[in-house]
């Protein structure tokens, strides 16, 4: 049942007496109104009185309200999108039918506008459809009276009274009937109506009237850059800053397009020619055709065409090419050739004839044969000297004629040169004679880093590394966990790895501190980390967690003070006994104190370690007729822990000492009483049980 019909069922069952009649009718009304406003929905409608006739007006004045602002939203969407179908209902409510009705029926109306057709609409739509159709399709008009007439088409005057007529017309009475005094949008809010806008509008300081938004100014729009924003009613349109040329034009959604000055009629091709439209321009052809051989000037004549003149010669080698009226001949020419020269392949012209590349070599072994235009000459070599006795050339021996002079460190004779070598460690220069520091490292002869010497190269390795003492080039890791400082690296347990190590922690209740070396214990009770059940309190030891149930025995409550310290917890417990409890009373048992405390494993104990100090605080009788007498009375196991007293600033101090060493992990109740003694009798007394856990590790 809907949530507004079930406050009305159950103002209807509420008695006369608590219904109140303090709310007029407007008052209730306003108040569902506001509601509807404010919230979108009637669900959740606080009721602002008993009175059942104030409840039943708001709950309605609400849905009433609900129903027009739904309608305006699908008036709105139908506007904005065109169509309805992409509205998702948050549920199917009749707020939802409202919506899809009123989007539908402007549809309907703006489609009559588009169709020519008339804005009057069908009375089978229903009168709500009928508005909102006549209003959207008025709307398209220009010219046309929005507002629509509360009067029917004029017939015999027949006397009806007020009351038929609201009956028989719910909405005569509707602020917004007609579309209202707004100038585009109107809800009516029973009381009252409020003006809106359609989008790309805003609402004037009248409340009535409608003002396009200049997105443009107020910096709304989404054109890019190189485009201007152009402001337009409701809306707005980017345009291109620059032209786009001459031949294109500017489109609307600010592209550059090619104008088709043949369609447009915007050529000045004469009438004997052919427009044809070219990218940002045009070209007029020749409706006349010429011949071949022949090219058709700008006034459409035919000249001839040279093919003589062309840049690749129609003629073959050796051909001359002569031009004639439409096409052209070759012509055969034949040269005589003298000694020396030869006709070429194509017989055109005369070429010299190479003597030197022969292959019987006319000048013979050690000479070089040059060629001349019709003739040759034989020189020897370089590198190689005339003999006059044997008339033939032999060669020079430039390394011993010249020692010293021609390489920086080595010469190397060849038949008719030589050649430089360097020696290890140096690579031979650009000019084949120098040497220059050859780099080895580039060559990588090292296993890590390859330092560069003149003539040489040296290796070393990297930081965790050593230069192996066998070749000189590999390098080893070194161990930094065996090294004699190795134990002292980390406070835990060290690894090696290549080059380096790492520190690692306990596997549990320990993490790795930020210096990668100590161990940092895990506070599991502040991470929240722990199992402990609610009636528990955890706490943190060394490398784990304690859940503890620490409860104060009859007779005593807790204190409501937690001392909470670094490594303690104390949970005090007072004595609180029941009236007239005579027992309860004499007990010299005052306080109960829990205190838990984590103590570390001594691996080198050398001396009592001080762990607990207990302050005595002295009754109201004169302390010269008291004792104060401290004593373990349980879990003192092996005689671990020891109590001494001791004087402090005006106080009386009970120091629990470990006297012996504990291997962790271990745990110990110890149950300690501060006695005050008068006349031999105990007649205050306070026991502290302290929980003592030993870790067995301790960073």
């Amino acid at each position: 049942m809907d949530e507004a019909l079930r406050l009305l069922l159950l103002l209807a069952l509420l008695p006369p007496s608590l219904r109140g009649q303090d709310l007029s009718v407007e008052e209730c009304c306003d108040k569902g109104v506001e509601w509807a406003i404010t919230n979108r929905i009637c669900a959740s409608l606080p009721l602002i009185s008993e009175s059942r006739e104030c409840s039943m007006t708001q709950v309605q004045c609400c849905r009433s309200q609900l129903e027009k602002q739904s309608c305006s939203d699908g008036v709105e969407f139908a506007n904005a999108r065109e169509e309805c179908d992409s509205h998702i209902a948050k549920n199917s409510t009749c707020e939802a039918e409202y919506f899809k009705t009123c989007c539908y029926c402007c549809l309907l109306g703006k489609a009559a506008q588009v169709q020519g057709q008339s804005c009057e609409p069908n009375p089978k739509m229903g009168y709500q459809c009928g508005i909102v159709f006549k209003t959207c399709c008025g709307k398209g008009q220009e010219g046309i009276d929005l507002s629509i007439s509360d009067y029917p088409p004029k017939k015999e005057p027949v006397d009806i009274s007020k009351e038929e007529l609201d009956q028989e017309d719910p909405y005569l009475h509707d602020g917004c009937r007609g579309g209202g005094p707004c100038s585009q949008q109107c809800r009516d809010t029973g009381s009252s109506y409020v003006c809106s806008c359609f989008v790309g509008y805003q609402l004037q300081p009248d409340g009535i009237t409608c003002e396009d938004i200049n997105e443009c100014i107020t910096g709304t729009h989404n054109c890019g850059i190189g485009q201007t924003c152009v402001n337009t009613l409701g809306s707005f349109r980017c345009q291109r800053d620059t032209s786009c040329g001459t031949g294109y034009e500017l489109t609307d959604d600010s592209r550059c397009k090619d104008i088709d000055e043949c369609e447009t009629g915007t050529h000045n091709c004469p009438p004997d020619f052919i427009c044809q439209n070219t990218p940002g321009s045009f070209r007029c052809r020749p409706k006349l055709q010429c011949m071949s051989g022949f090219i058709q000037d700008a006034l459409g004549n035919c000249i001839d065409i040279n093919e003589c003149l062309s840049t690749n010669m129609p003629c073959p080698a050796g051909q001359i090419c002569i031009n004639t009226d439409g096409s052209f001949t070759c012509q055969r020419i034949s040269p005589s050739c003298g000694r020396g020269y030869h006709l070429n392949e194509d017989g055109t012209r005369c070429v010299d004839v190479d003597e030197c590349s022969s292959s019987n070599q006319p000048c013979g072994e050690g000479h070089v044969c040059i060629n001349a235009p019709g003739n040759y000459r034989c020189e020897c070599k370089a590198g190689y000297s005339f003999d006059v006795i044997s008339r033939t050339c032999i060669d020079i021996n430039e390394c011993r004629r010249y020692p010293g002079r021609l390489c920086a460190h080595k010469c190397e004779n060849t038949p008719g040169s030589y050649y430089c070598t360097c020696t290890m460690g140096f690579k031979l220069s650009a000019d084949g004679r120098s040497c220059e520091d050859l780099n080895e490292c580039e060559s990588n002869p090292c296993s890590q880093e390859c330092a560069n010497v003149y003539g040489s190269y040296q290796c070393y390795c990297r930081r965790g590394f050593q230069l192996s003492d066998i070749d000189g080039i590999s390098c080893e890791d070194i161990d930094e966990c065996a090294l004699p400082t190795g134990g002292h690296i980390c406070s835990f347990r060290c690894v090696n790895i290549p080059g380096s190590f790492q520190c690692t922690c306990p596997s549990t209740g320990y993490r790795l501190a930020p210096n990668a070396r100590n161990c940092q214990d895990i506070d599991e009770c502040v991470a929240e980390s722990h199992n402990c059940s609610f009636n528990e309190t955890c706490f943190n030891i060394q490398g784990g967690f304690r859940c503890l149930s620490l409860e104060c025995p009859e007779n005593y409550r807790k204190s409501g003070d937690t001392v909470r310290l670094e490594k303690t917890d104390t949970i005090r417990c007072i004595k609180s006994c029941r009236p007239n409890d005579v027992s309860c009373l004499l007990d010299p048992v005052h306080t109960i104190s829990h205190t838990v405390i984590s103590l570390p494993t001594f691996r080198e104990f050398t001396r009592p370690e001080e762990i607990i100090f207990l302050r005595a605080i002295t009754p109201t009788y004169p302390a010269n007729q008291a004792d104060i007498i401290f004593d373990i009375t349980e879990g003192n196991l092996r005689d671990s822990f020891d109590i001494i007293k001791r004087y402090m600033d005006g106080m009386t101090v009970g120091v629990v000492r470990q006297v012996r060493p504990i291997i962790g992990p271990f745990h110990a109740i110890l149950k300690l009483e501060m006695n005050y003694v008068m006349g031999g009798v105990v007649s205050h007394r306070n026991i502290v049980n302290v929980h003592i856990f030993v870790s067995e590790y301790w960073f």
